[in-house]
């Protein structure tokens, strides 16, 4: 037998829990919308399972005219409405069987399922589509994360720090410039 080396994913240790951290942001988050910020630092470390499920390939049709399935491909979901688009992914396989029994789940970083969304043209990352807490990561917070912030605040956004800089440098009666709320 040839050994195959089959690389190490990083969640070798993993049991399909959700990261209490993640868990205890997104319920604190369920009792007020505006604590987005202890979610995201805590989706910023996290572990999420991105579902891959079975699609139909080939249909094949029997002596009988009876159809079947002859080939199918695993592939990654995402859901349409509206315009939009989106990346289901989960804190936990509990959640994910909640969603979709026979979906697999696949660990990966968030990061991963960053670039995933982006491969599949997706605008959302949707969290525990089926609860316990669903959770679209979307917009600024989606951006944020995606530069490696934790912050929605634009203060703290290079691009808009870069923007006022930009405008200001052009005005040569502005001497100096601050940045802050308000």
């Amino acid at each position: 037998m040839v050994d195959k080396n089959i690389p190490d994913s990083g969640f070798s240790d993993d049991d399909g829990s959700a990261d209490p951290r993640l868990s205890a942001a997104l319920a604190a988050w369920a009792e007020d919308r505006a604590a987005l910020g202890p979610v995201l630092e805590a989706l910023k470390g996290a572990r999420l399972l991105v579902p891959v499920v079975a699609v139909l390939g080939e249909v094949e049709v029997d002596e009988n005219g009876l159809r079947r399935e002859k080939t199918s491909d695993m592939a990654v979901p995402t859901l349409k409405a509206a315009g939009r688009t989106a990346l289901p992914a989960f804190t936990s396989t509990a959640s994910l069987a909640r969603w979709d029994p026979a979906a697999r789940p696949v660990a990966v970083p968030l990061h991963q399922a960053l670039q995933a969304a982006a491969h599949e043209k997706a605008d959302t990352v949707v969290l525990d589509l089926a609860g316990p807490v669903p959770f679209e990561l979307t917009g600024p917070a989606l951006l944020a994360l995606a530069e490696g912030r934790t912050s929605v605040d634009p203060l703290t956004d290079p691009a808009v720090v870069a923007a006022v800089r930009a405008a200001v440098a052009a005005e040569p009666a502005v001497r100096s410039a601050h940045l802050g709320p308000g």
